[in-house]
């Protein structure tokens, strides 16, 4: 077995780092800035000029922003810049000190910014929590959409986008899903043709081209499995005991499969079965079965 494979299930030491920096609890999702992108010279960019802006339209106030994060978090600078900005009046106090207050203020403060900027509640890319937990992402969505809405001259920088990775606590272990995401404007992505879909044309239009439906599913399994060193050749033979099927679902879906979850080499008919079966809940967990 290629050691790299192994590696990449024992010795996850950026999944470690992340949970010893951000405690995940049991049915939480979480989605946050990868640290490869806080170099981004356009993440830069955007941070300074949103700390300029706020140092700005604050500055008869007497408040100096110098982080994004540790300065918004209690909900202070927000509630100055939108009675500055859009001069509501909102029924808080000034000063919130205990957790419980800071909760309750920014509730209102980002119901009043939802208001104002006609927003439902599913299209915020912010949270209350997020916000209260000092999350840079959701930060940076809330001020671009407030500079937006009520400084639409300022010069914010375009496209700036980030790394992103979501990290969900399941019953099945943890799920990590990487993405790109746009903070200032957005390009549309093609939508890919699902591979499931694929499959039904070919069998609808040519049931007897079976062997070139089976070509096109390797391809599409070695894409993937092939991260890990291996390859497959024979479906019938290699998915069998559910270890490439497995391995597959966790590339596709970001699962951290744990090696005591599952049985990287059967040795009995029970272990296959198991391991199969584990394919089919974690399928079945993500939507894609319906038993």
């Amino acid at each position: 077995m290629d050691p790299d494979f192994l590696n990449a299930f024992t010795q996850p030491a950026a999944l470690d780092q992340f949970l010893v920096e951000n405690v995940i609890t049991p049915g939480e999702k979480r989605k946050l800035i990868k640290p490869t992108s806080s170099n981004n010279p356009k993440l830069e960019e955007l941070k300074l000029l949103l700390i300029d802006w706020i140092n700005t339209t604050l500055k008869q106030e007497h408040i100096v922003v110098k982080s994004l994060e540790e300065d918004l978090y209690d909900g202070l600078v927000l509630h100055h810049l939108l009675e500055n900005l859009g001069s509501l009046k909102l029924d808080v106090d000034k000063i919130a000190l205990t957790e419980k207050k800071q909760r309750q203020k920014l509730s209102v403060i980002l119901e009043a910014v939802a208001k104002c900027l006609h927003l439902e509640e599913s299209q915020l890319k912010w949270s209350v929590e997020s916000i209260l937990t000092k999350d840079l992402l959701s930060t940076l969505h809330l001020l671009v959409a407030i500079a937006k809405h009520f400084q639409p001259s300022l010069a914010i920088p375009p496209n700036v986008q980030v790394e992103t990775i979501t990290i969900e606590n399941t019953s099945k272990g943890l799920k990590t899903t990487s993405a790109l995401e746009y903070i200032t404007g957005s390009k549309e992505n093609l939508e890919e043709q699902s591979t499931d879909d694929a499959f039904d044309e070919l069998f609808s239009r040519a049931p007897d081209r079976l062997d070139d439906v089976k070509k096109v599913f390797l391809q599409f399994v070695n894409q993937h499995v092939g991260k890990l060193g291996l390859n497959v050749k024979d479906m019938e033979s290699q998915f069998a005991d559910g270890v490439i099927l497995l391995l597959l679902i966790g590339q596709l879906e970001g699962y951290f499969l744990n090696l005591r979850d599952f049985f990287l080499t059967p040795a009995s008919t029970t272990e296959m079965l198991h391991n199969v079966n584990l394919a089919l809940d974690l399928l079945t967990d993500g939507g894609l079965l319906n038993f």
